[in-house]
């Protein structure tokens, strides 16, 4: 056995004995064990505080530095918040999570389900976007889950067990782009993340925050390609450890004269996600380092591991 192996599956067993404890314990003193882990990774992980407090500061250049580290004490609170939720998600039953929900947007939806040819929809690292795709198929046909497989196999078994537990499938970015494009064709939904930074061979560069990032071009492409609605998502938390799904409208598609619609698709995208983080900055993960120089590297470990979250490359090209 490997020291990596080992470093596995300790990690595998701390996560174990996390859930257990979580599942008996009531609800409000769970929260509050998540916004104390959340806070202890603030203090113990000074490079992740570091980025969130150089990115926060330059998306919001009027903030005081005491309203910026308030900020990133509430983003380390909420992701932490996050991390119980999941945990305790993977207890819960069917009828027990859908008490814990409530929808708003239902129309936009179900109008971009009836066109019959499928719906993408997007969101980024915000609020409860894991909630969120589990509770999506409680309510409507199963999502198709894009996803980065974890480095950390027993853990990556976990999580896929815990999103398919409500019928979802994953999708894994080898031949991601055949099984996307099947099943937009059996009027099914795709769920993709687009707020990571990818590599600009990947990407193209979109305004976020008024600074150019990398993004996905999947979302575009596959839209502009099949017509499918693109439907932005956002799961809110809500006082007492309910949660409210949120289905924007969908965002339209550019004019045929477009002289880049792909670009111009994308931007779109990522203004409704900017609004969003606008909005509630502290749902946000300012920990991943969103801006990049072409230099860095993209992957990223500890609380915040980029191959937490979509795969964006999977489907490009």
């Amino acid at each position: 056995m490997t020291l990596r192996d080992v470093r596995h599956r300790a990690e595998y067993a701390i996560v174990l004995a996390l859930r257990g404890a979580i599942a008996i314990v009531p609800g409000a003193p769970a929260r509050g064990l998540g916004s104390l882990i959340g806070l202890a990774f603030c203090v113990l992980d000074p490079r992740h505080r570091r980025v969130a407090t150089e990115q926060l500061q330059a998306a919001f250049p009027t903030r005081s530095a005491a309203e910026v580290r308030a900020i990133v004490r509430a983003t380390f609170a909420h992701f932490g918040r996050l991390l119980v939720f999941v945990l305790r998600l993977s207890t819960l039953t069917r009828d027990e999570l859908r008490a814990l929900i409530e929808i708003e947007g239902e129309s936009h939806f179900r109008a971009a389900l009836a066109s019959g040819r499928g719906v993408l929809i997007f969101t980024g690292h915000f609020g409860f976007w894991e909630v969120q795709g589990l509770a999506h198929a409680l309510v409507w046909p199963r999502l198709c889950v894009l996803a980065r497989p974890l480095d950390n196999p027993y853990l990556h078994r976990f999580l896929e067990r815990t999103r398919e537990s409500t019928g979802n499938r994953v999708i894994y970015r080898q031949g991601a782009m055949r099984r996307v494009l099947r099943a937009l064709q059996s009027n099914e939904t795709v769920a993709m993340l687009i707020d990571q930074h990818i590599q600009p061979s990947n990407a193209v560069m979109v305004d976020f925050f008024n600074r150019p990032a990398a993004t996905t071009t999947a979302v575009a492409t596959l839209a502009l390609r099949t017509g499918a609605p693109l439907v932005p998502i956002f799961a809110l938390p809500l006082p007492g450890g309910r949660v409210r799904l949120v289905y924007e409208h969908p965002v339209p598609l550019p004019p045929p004269d477009s002289p880049d619609p792909v670009r111009e698709l994308t931007q779109s995208c990522t203004d409704v996600l900017e609004m969003y983080v606008r909005r509630y900055p502290q749902l946000w993960l300012w920990m991943h380092r969103r801006w990049r120089d072409g230099d860095e590297p993209v992957g990223e470990r500890g609380m915040f591991p980029t191959a937490a979250g979509g795969d964006p490359e999977a489907v490009d090209s």
